[in-house]
């Protein structure tokens, strides 16, 4: 059974093999919505192919967290999320047999200094698309990485499906076999780590995309580019549609209710505003026209106008109007349970519970938007300090360290911070450490920025730890060493946009 990314398909063969060999697994994961679809991902490739297995997560995989992994009875380890950054410290623990690692990630891997020359540190079992000339940023999350190996497991393990699975729904016993079912859980994880570059899902991403939808668990289409589209009303929908700003329309309530008021359209029904969702086709084909005449209208950049419109990933078997039917409401609603420590919650609902942890989930969602609307505000309101190649800003205490690179990057092209330079954000973490949260943009990206090298290098200096992507990177670093940090990381900067 050929896997969906034949570059991959060798390492992810052995990969699943050593697991197919252990009595039983631990499975550490990451903790963000990437994090969870990996691990739900792999619990339920484990669970078929009838591997014992324990799952943890941690919100970061620091030194304490990996002896606190090697200090249990378990020989294998499988970490998906993360881990390749950490294979400096995992490797020491593997060369003294405390556990066999194997790792299914798409951080960049760690290096060492090896006589001035740095050097990166690799296992035998060792999952990234980064090590096989797939970009682990924009083409391939952690959740594919981990579907990818469930693939390979499933053939590995060879089980009858009649044995193995049960179906219910749509999917087919051959898909849920052959863990093809799983590519849905694969393309949220994608989404919610902003793999959607452009408006679609690309490269590796793209052939599990073809998969889910062959195997019956995905729908993709072109449709309008707003979040909400499933749960937000009409009115609020557009309000907050700020990626293509439409003036009178976009952070204007009564300019987006006067533009559907305007519209021969009965978009209300027993007195409630609809869904984007419930809209015909021809309702939708409407609205979607007159936003573009709009726009034109209002000098919005044709570039721009083309924004507007992406490739929508739905699942299927989800109901119409929940938040779980979309891959970008899906992988948010997910993000809300990992940064108020309920990995739980988020696993419970990636493996199908729709009572006790839905609502949960819910819950933690309505209180995560709150909380994110209250630090863009204080962050608009008190500004950035601009430095010649960055801009920061420190919260302290009074955004949480979990969600304070999320606000950094939905305050940026507010008024006076700029979407022209990457943003460093700075919250307490404890009363020794600091986390610092890196955002940048797809355009400065492609100009040179890596802000896994600028944060890595510039934590590592003052005596921390991070890395991460190019576009989104985070670490930890002692606190009172915040400026020097920043000097450190300013300089990288401008060395990779020069």
């Amino acid at each position: 059974m050929a896997g969906p990314i034949p570059e991959l398909e060798e390492c992810a063969t052995r990969c699943a093999r050593r697991l197919a060999e252990a009595d039983r697994v631990l499975l550490a994961s990451h903790i963000d919505a990437d994090g969870l679809t990996s691990a739900a991902i792999a619990t339920q490739a484990l669970e078929r192919a009838r591997i014992p297995f324990e799952t943890v997560f941690e919100k970061q995989l620091d030194a304490d967290a990996i002896a606190a992994i090697a200090a249990t009875e378990y020989d294998t380890v499988l970490f998906t999320d993360f881990g390749s950054g950490q294979l400096d410290i995992i490797s020491e623990y593997e060369a003294d047999n405390a556990f066999t690692p194997v790792i299914a990630d798409h951080h960049q891997p760690a290096t060492i200094d090896d006589d001035g020359e740095s050097v990166r540190v690799d296992t035998d079992y060792h999952l990234n698309p980064l090590l096989f000339g797939i970009n682990g940023a924009s083409e391939l999350s952690g959740a594919g990485a981990s579907y990818v190996l469930a693939r390979a497991l499933a053939a590995v393990a060879d089980l009858p499906p009649d044995e193995s699975i049960a179906t219910d729904g749509g999917t087919t016993t051959a898909a849920r076999a052959d863990n093809r079912d799983l590519a849905a859980l694969a393309v949220v994880g994608a989404v919610g780590d902003m793999q959607a570059s452009g408006g679609e899902l690309h490269g590796a991403n793209a052939k599990i995309v073809a998969e889910g939808v062959d195997a019956g668990v995905l729908e993709t289409g072109k449709d309008l580019a707003l979040y909400g589209k499933q749960t937000r009303p009409l009115p609020k929908l557009l309000e907050y549609a700020t990626d293509v700003h439409i003036p009178g329309i976009s952070n204007d309530q009564n300019g987006a209710l006067r533009f559907l008021d305007g519209l021969d359209l009965e978009l209300k029904r027993d007195g409630e505003w609809r869904r984007w969702a419930s809209l015909t086709n021809d309702e939708k084909q409407t609205v979607a026209s007159a936003l573009v005449r709009r726009a034109v209208s209002s000098g919005v950049p044709a570039t721009k106008i083309d924004g507007l419109v992406s490739t929508a990933y739905v699942l299927p078997d989800e109901p119409v109007g929940t938040e779980l039917r979309d891959a970008s409401e899906f992988s948010t609603l997910l993000n809300a349970t990992a940064r108020y420590e309920r990995a739980d919650v988020g696993l419970g609902v990636c493996l199908g519970d729709r009572g006790e942890a839905l609502e949960r989930a819910r819950k933690l969602l309505r209180d995560h938007r709150r909380n994110l609307s209250e630090g863009i505000d204080l962050v608009t309101q008190e500004g950035v300090t601009h430095e010649d190649h960055l801009q920061w800003f420190h919260a302290g205490d009074r955004i949480r360290e979990t969600i304070v690179g999320i606000v950094a990057g939905m305050a940026m092209g507010n008024q006076g911070i700029s979407r022209s330079k990457p943003i460093i954000a700075f919250a307490d973490k404890d009363d020794e450490h600091v986390k610092v949260s890196a955002r940048g943009t797809h355009s400065l990206v492609r100009n040179g920025l890596d802000l896994s090298v600028v944060v890595g290098e510039a934590s590592r200096a003052v005596g921390g730890d991070g890395g991460g992507h190019d576009v989104a990177a985070g670490a930890t670093v002692p606190k009172g060493d915040e400026d020097a940090f920043l000097e450190r990381a300013n300089a990288i900067v401008g060395e990779q946009l020069s």
